[in-house]
């Protein structure tokens, strides 16, 4: 049987066939090599990812903003967790998208769709250079670290979306700092996309699996298309 978006959310998303995935299958990888990997590429990481982060917050706090903010969201077995990033949107940022999409329609029927905006009045000043280098997403090696995500991943849920996800397998994962939706054509998708790309992502967990797609995630930030 195949399930399509629209039996399970609103009717502003495209109809995207989410496939059944097979019950959870035990492996070696998913059940203990996975957290192995993640937390070997982290150490691997630490020389180069620390510095990085530190000269960032450096040049962020020397433009007046605080560089780092925390943000609920939903991670394995529907647990909420504060995920860490660079700060690249005003501190009002709630209040502003508010505004914004209640005196722009084509605006709200945007957000509505994809959850996000291509034109996005909260973004601050070199904010959008971060995020499309996705270096605004180095503080989550802290995440990876402590459980609270993996490398390899869904796409962080905010709390406030989970009526919108129409797929079952995304607490069934820790979320990913990149994976099969964050290396797609994800600023032209929409955010109920992202359940057919967690869905696929859940069939083939693997060893290869992650490592193909964080070769596929270095691509995507040196064609900075991030978002």
């Amino acid at each position: 049987m195949t399930i399509h978006s629209k039996d399970v959310a609103d009717t502003g998303y495209s109809e995207i066939p989410v496939i059944p995935a097979s019950a959870n299958t035990p492996g070696l990888y998913r059940s203990l090599g996975k957290r192995a990997f993640d937390l070997a590429f982290v150490f691997l990481a630490i020389p180069f990812v620390v510095p990085l982060v530190f000269f960032l917050a450096v040049f962020l706090a020397c433009q007046g903003v605080a560089p780092f903010y925390r943000q609920d969201r939903v991670g394995k077995n529907g647990q909420t967790f504060k995920m860490l990033k660079l700060r690249t949107m005003v501190h009002d940022a709630e209040a502003v998208l508010k505004e914004h999409l209640a005196s722009n329609p084509e605006a709200r029927d945007e957000w509505n769709r994809n959850q996000k905006l291509r034109n996005d009045p909260r973004i601050i000043k070199f904010g959008s250079l971060l995020r499309k280098s996705s270096m605004d997403e180095l503080p989550q090696f802290w995440n990876v670290f402590v459980g609270d995500m993996s490398m390899v991943g869904p796409r962080p849920m905010m709390v406030n979306q989970r009526t919108l996800y129409p797929g079952k397998f995304y607490t069934s994962m820790r979320p990913g700092i990149s994976g099969p939706w964050q290396v797609s054509r994800r600023n032209q998708s929409s955010f109920a996309e992202r359940a057919f790309h967690d869905t696929e992502y859940w069939k083939s967990m693997s060893f290869g699996t992650d490592l193909s797609i964080l070769t596929r995630t270095i691509l995507v930030v040196l064609r900075g298309t991030g978002c």
